[in-house]
């Protein structure tokens, strides 16, 4: 298999949704991680490679199997939910990977919420949880909103006119039930996250402008072999740069977890307790307006949307969310696509582990 970087007239290899979790799963269980446990993390990281996250999938599997085997996750955790108020709890998770955690927290929102009408459940001692409109989006499937912060695994931003990194792409994601399945808004409160950074630099692809700046000099970095001496530029000027505060504040602080100068960079430290904080929040719609109204009302005014006038050169109205369901679709048919570079890191890795490599399986 070839590791040159790939480049545009050389297509990703595509792998089926369910090679892709069973490889994710072989090689955490491997690494020491319970098999249930695994399997879990792998659902939820195939998940996110189906509906278009490419950061957050497979591409973290050498990184999660490197801190595992550092000891840096704990292999068996023992995650704990207080329930605080009547609509409130908080979740310890124990040092466990993030997506062991973060799915506890939805499950207990929804539950909640089930009982209250609406929950706020705080996490902290957690990890990096991947996507985070899969969370969002777990209430949404039981006539729920949906909403999800954290404080992000690594500060790669700095506060609006500084350059001292002590904010992350502290990202935000709200999904709402729909006709045609939950609608999900998931962004980084950073023009890109840095994951995706990381992709780009893992297949020797050049950064488009306006994703990163050098923190000395403020020039466009375009080079990804020099985004460590980078700043990740904030969605909307300084208003990027508050939300980013805020919902650092309200992940973080708020739970007793890390925020600011305390957090620890994930992507070069595989041993130290990240305590990475989080947050999943749910409305049953039924409190309100009632499900089936809601749903009716919101198609209603998406078809709205999606008829409205368009701007010379816009071919259609995309709305949030669009873009996720279309690709789950795609990919569900045709594959996960895997750029060369990344299956030969995954070919390594299995070999390392002594696991059925992506493409043999």
């Amino acid at each position: 298999m070839s590791t040159s970087a790939d480049t545009p007239h050389l297509p990703p290899h595509r792998a089926p949704a369910a090679a892709v979790a069973g490889l994710i799963a072989d090689c955490l269980a491997a690494a020491g991680l319970a098999r249930a446990d695994a399997e879990t993390v792998a659902a939820l990281m195939a998940e996110a490679d189906l509906t278009g996250a490419d950061g957050h999938g497979v591409f973290r599997l050498p990184q999660y199997v490197r801190r595992l085997r550092a000891g840096g996750f704990n292999r068996a955790p023992s995650i704990t939910v207080t329930r605080t108020a009547p609509a409130t709890a908080l979740v310890d998770g124990d040092n466990a990977m993030g997506h062991l955690v973060v799915r506890r927290a939805a499950e207990t929102a929804i539950d909640i919420a089930r009982e209250t009408g609406v929950a706020w459940v705080g996490v902290r001692r957690s990890n990096h949880a991947g996507s985070a409109g899969l969370y969002a989006e777990m209430p949404a499937h039981h006539g729920m909103v949906g909403i999800y912060s954290a404080v992000a695994s690594a500060n790669h931003m700095a506060v609006w006119g500084g350059k001292d990194l002590l904010l992350g792409t502290n990202p935000l994601a709200i999904a709402v039930p729909t006709g045609v399945g939950p609608m999900v808004l998931d962004m980084a409160t950073t023009v890109v996250s840095y994951g995706t950074v990381k992709k780009y630099a893992l297949q020797g692809l050049p950064l488009p402008d306006g994703w990163l700046v050098d923190r000395d000099t403020g020039e466009p970095i375009t080079d990804p072999a020099k985004s460590a001496n980078g700043l990740l530029l904030p969605i909307g000027g300084y208003k990027g740069a508050g939300l980013s505060l805020m919902l650092g504040l309200l992940a973080g602080v708020l739970n007793g977890a890390a925020f600011g100068r305390d957090c620890v960079d994930f992507n070069a430290d595989d041993v130290t307790v990240t305590d990475t904080g989080q947050f999943v929040a749910a409305i049953d719609i039924d409190r309100f307006v009632g499900r089936d109204r809601f749903v009716a009302e919101v198609d209603r005014h998406l078809a709205d949307l999606r008829a409205s006038a368009r701007l010379p050169g816009v071919d259609a109205i995309r709305l949030p969310g669009d873009r996720r369901r279309d690709c789950r679709a795609e990919r569900s048919a045709a594959g996960i696509p895997v750029p060369a570079a990344l299956v030969a890191a995954l070919d390594h890795v299995a070999a390392e582990l002594g696991v059925t490599p992506l493409f043999g399986r």
